[in-house]
């Protein structure tokens, strides 16, 4: 059986203010990170400068989209959506990479013309230190975003930690694209922004093919399904497992499968078998939702007394 995943979940209030912490936390940098670089594109007239505060205006977007979500997501399961409301974390990462790519393009647009009609920057040494702020703002929010998603496994706070990663790289291709200029490589400041808005495309890719896999409900990953069904067919009573279907929702794992038990068996010692599976699972996979169905199957007393036998002697070897 493969072991149980050992990475600590939140649940309940813990899990809210991780979430919350996280999205209000995003809001905050973005908008701290717009005023800046808005003020050093009007002393600087940097266009690779332009390009990080459209970034950072698309962040402020998308955290605000995010903030709103998370919040319908973390809604408890009623009577109009018995699932949950989890999927409100993909459509909001939908809206994040189709934000990202108009941004993109707008930056396509301008470094294009900036590099057939290049000119001087200004004010080099705040566009500088603005960047360090940059840079060293992200990098604390990526940290604390990578722990919220650890215990969380948020797919909003997912799609937002992957821009601010993205952004690292952006933004100190940025500062290196104001140093060179500044030794007369006026060439520089364009291609770098050509470059934000090439890995900007990529990002939006990304993170719509993930939204849109979770709301497809595509199957979880091939390992993952593995693990299922090793979990469900090592329990000693359990003949076999079939018609697994697997999906995601926000941070929830939906899991249906069959359990083939002995058709001799009592509802009551068959309801036992179910319990002890479930829980099997839910251990290993924490956050997840499980449904079990049990199909009877003859199988000859000698033959299931010799299974449950090996199954209890593997257990005490292991």
């Amino acid at each position: 059986m493969s072991e149980p995943s050992t990475d600590p979940i939140a649940g309940g209030e813990e899990n809210k203010r991780l979430l919350t912490l996280a999205t209000n936390l995003s809001v905050s940098v973005a908008l701290v990170l717009i005023v800046a670089k808005a003020y050093a594109w009007s002393l600087t007239d940097s266009v690779a400068i332009l390009a990080s505060l459209v970034d950072s205006l698309m962040d402020a977007g998308a955290s605000l989209l995010n903030l709103f979500a998370v919040r319908y997501a973390l809604a408890p399961a009623d009577a109009s959506h018995r699932w949950g409301h989890g999927k409100a974390e993909a459509i909001a990462g939908l809206g994040q990479g189709v934000f990202i790519f108009v941004s993109g393009l707008f930056l396509v647009s301008e470094a294009t013309q900036r590099l057939l009609q290049p000119e001087p920057l200004a004010a080099f040494s705040i566009g500088v230190w603005v960047m360090v702020l940059t840079i060293l703002l992200t990098a604390g929010l990526v940290a604390v975003q990578s722990y919220v998603i650890r215990r969380t496994r948020s797919p909003a706070i997912r799609a937002d930690s992957l821009h601010y990663r993205t952004d690292l790289l952006t933004n100190a291709m940025v500062l290196l694209a104001l140093v060179l200029a500044q030794f007369g490589w006026l060439g520089v400041d364009p291609l770098f922004a050509l470059a934000v808005a090439a890995y900007t495309l990529k990002a939006a890719w990304d993170i719509v093919g993930d939204a849109v896999a979770e709301l497809l409900d595509q199957e979880l990953p091939e390992p993952r399904r593995q693990e299922i069904i090793d979990i469900a067919s090592a329990h000693p009573r359990v003949l076999g497992v079939h018609d697994l279907r697997t999906r995601s929702a926000g941070r929830v794992d939906f899991i249906e499968l069959h359990l083939e038990l002995d058709d001799h068996m009592p509802l009551t010692v068959a309801h036992q078998v179910s319990d002890a599976v479930e829980t099997s699972l839910i251990e290993a996979i924490p956050q997840a939702d499980v449904m079990i169905h049990l199909d009877p199957v003859s199988l000859a007393e000698e033959q299931l007394d010799e299974r449950i036998e090996v199954a209890e002697s593997g257990a005490q070897d292991a």
